[in-house]
């Protein structure tokens, strides 16, 4: 069995020193905003995009580009992490489709949430969450989820 690989984006969006996080139905996970790179994009494009579409915020992304701008190369902003994601692990044990994710941090001034894409999650569906927050709720939260909401906050300020 070959196992499917997507591109994807995901932007820990950070105000007032707490991150947006939205309980996602089709994962049954608390997520920020993010979603599948499109074919034109690069991936703190579709970072920006899917935050816009899910949120309505359009965050200030905090992310470092590399000395390489020439007249033919351009740095892109680094991710914060760059993660290999298991969604979709079959009784046997075998992977049959993975995400590689390009998690980025980002700033906003005001936390209203208005979400501008089509089928997005209710405004209501939205949580922001402070660090004391994602520990309290680590029963619901993965690990790597709260790990880069805390750096998240904490890279913003």
């Amino acid at each position: 069995m070959e196992t499917t690989r997507h591109f994807v984006a995901t932007c820990y969006v950070v105000c007032d020193g707490a991150t947006l996080l939205h309980e996602h139905d089709e994962l049954d996970m608390w997520l920020p905003p993010g979603g599948h790179l499109d074919r034109d994009e690069l991936p703190h494009e579709t970072a920006l995009r899917e935050t816009y579409e899910e949120t309505g915020l359009r965050p200030e992304l905090v992310a470092d580009a590399g000395p390489y701008d020439t007249d033919q190369v351009t740095s892109l902003p680094r991710p914060a992490a760059f993660l290999l994601e298991d969604i979709d692990v079959r009784r046997d044990g075998r992977v049959a489709h993975q995400h590689v994710d390009f998690v980025y941090f980002g700033a906003v001034e005001r936390r209203g949430v208005a979400p501008m894409g089509r089928d997005e999650a209710d405004p209501d569906a939205w949580t922001w969450f402070t660090p004391a927050e994602l520990e309290a709720r680590a029963d619901e939260l993965a690990a790597d989820v709260r790990d880069l909401g805390r750096r998240a906050i904490e890279t913003v300020g």
